[in-house]
């Protein structure tokens, strides 16, 4: 089977978010299949260029039309050792030449070129896919590109659009449709939508196939509450959309060889460690060295993090035996809060707001709680490190989540977390104050952890229900 994977961001070429992750790992753990061939699209952004860290060689340049433009494409390739897995960049200073990934004026304009040159480049290289995986707004257009422009090259391929997160749809005046795409009047109602051109919806109806990023968070779509606008497009073509909760990359997620922590540990001495991970970190960051839970976040600090949960109860919360260290920056609103908080409770609360790698797996290997309120979460990867790490996941059910974090049943044994169901301060503390007493116990606190530590997070089990999907569309 002859996959392409085509995605603006893919770890560790460029990364911004959980996009990046997962577009790391995934076709990697695809190649790795019997019988499946995997080629990787990227952008060629700045960043990338002007890397030391990829070895990467040009392959051939031609050019693509985006209506009146005659734009110039440099396809390039990072070597790698795998020959199951190809990775391609689409060279263009005028687009990818620029500090950061998103937040241009041009965006719709740079992602329909980017779109453009993958379908030219899979044409001229003769790849000749199967199934062309597309994800998110920044390459939503490919299906409808495919069909309008490529079919007589590439009609064989099917198409599978990912949806990781709803909330960036990729919109443009209608203009875009005539003016970028260079596409007649016939695909405007596949565009069209709330007077504006929609990328993900025209990715929707065009696909073969759309996926989330959990089984959960495939049927919270069909509400209002979580679609951003989209749930009467996503009921109407609910009968191809499939929930694969995301995995992750387990061996560089894994407390027993991360040489970022301060003490490696696995399941079998995993108190020992944890508890002098915790003493680190708590030296470091200049906290208290007290007999309590170290609650981590690792964190975007925006309102769909569940963050306005969290602000009215945590004066409460560092007064009554609750120690916090959080890492990640977001709006200036929380940033200030938690400032706040941080000066008026010492000891109790370690803010760090700044993206740092080494500390978020620190964090990760000496909290004993890790919070994640979120208000929604397509998936969510974080609490699948906490887990890895043995850190107990305090969650609200929601999304990846729900599916990911089972809550622990003492009368039972069974369990990885805490969940709270109501999105609301009142039930998020008394989730709170049910860990402390778990945390209390440390017999069955230890049991949480063993279950945690053996959830299945790697991508074997969703490269599977990707490959049964690719085969179901292909026929």
């Amino acid at each position: 089977m002859n996959i392409v994977f085509v995605s603006s961001e893919a770890s560790p070429y460029c990364k911004s978010g959980g996009l990046g992750d997962v577009a790391g790992s995934l076709p990697a753990a695809l190649s790795r299949q019997k019988n499946v061939k995997v080629s990787v699209f990227l952008p060629y952004y700045r960043s990338v260029k002007q890397s030391d860290a990829f070895e990467i060689t040009n392959v051939c340049s031609f050019y693509v039309d985006l209506s009146w433009r005659h734009q110039y494409v440099g396809l390039y390739k990072a070597r790698s050792k795998d020959k199951k897995l190809d990775v391609y960049f689409i060279d263009n200073d005028y687009y990818f030449d620029r500090e950061g990934l998103y937040g241009h004026s041009d965006d719709g304009e740079r992602f329909a070129y980017f779109s453009y040159a993958v379908l030219e480049a899979l044409s001229r290289l003769g790849l000749d896919p199967d199934v062309i995986h597309c994800n998110d707004w920044q390459t939503a257009l490919i299906p409808l590109l495919l069909h309008a422009k490529y079919q007589d090259k590439l009609g064989k391929a099917k198409t599978v659009f990912t949806i990781h997160n709803i909330e960036y749809q990729g919109k443009c005046d209608l203009y875009f449709l005539y003016d970028v795409l260079g596409l007649g009047n016939e695909y405007e109602n596949t565009v069209l939508f709330d007077g504006c051109l929609n990328f993900m919806k025209s990715a929707i109806l065009m696909s073969d196939a759309v996926t989330t990023v959990s089984e959960t968070y495939a049927r919270e779509l069909c509400y209002p509450y979580y679609s951003h606008g989209l749930s009467g497009i996503i009921t109407e073509h609910f009968f191809k959309f499939f929930g694969i909760v995301n995995g992750i990359d387990v061996n560089g997620f894994d407390p027993s060889r991360d040489s970022k922590i301060h003490k490696r540990y696995g399941i079998t001495d995993s108190k020992e460690g944890k508890a002098e991970n915790k003493a680190f970190l708590r030296k470091k960051l200049k906290l208290n060295d007290a007999d309590c839970p170290l609650v981590g976040m690792v964190s975007r600090l925006v309102e769909h993090k569940g963050l306005d949960l969290v602000m009215p109860i945590m004066s409460e919360l560092l007064s009554k035996g609750f120690q916090f260290v959080i890492l990640g920056t977001g709006d200036q609103k929380y940033e200030d809060q938690l400032r706040y908080f941080e000066a008026s409770h010492p000891g109790m609360l370690s803010l760090n707001l700044k993206f740092d790698q080494a500390l978020a797996s620190q964090i990760y290997a000496s909290s004993d709680l890790y919070l994640m309120p979120s208000k929604s979460e397509p998936c969510g990867l974080s609490q699948l490190i906490a887990m890895r790490y043995g850190t107990v996941p305090v969650v609200h059910t929601v999304g990846g989540l729900k599916d990911t974090v089972e809550a622990y049943d003492a009368s039972t044994g069974k369990g990885c977390g805490i969940t709270f169901q109501s999105f609301s301060s009142g039930d998020l503390k008394d989730a709170m104050y049910r860990a402390k007493a778990l945390y209390e116990d440390p017999e069955e606190f230890g049991k949480v952890i063993d279950n945690a530590m053996k959830y299945d997070s790697s991508w074997d089990v969703s490269c599977k229900k990707y490959l049964e999907l690719y085969t179901k569309i292909i026929g």
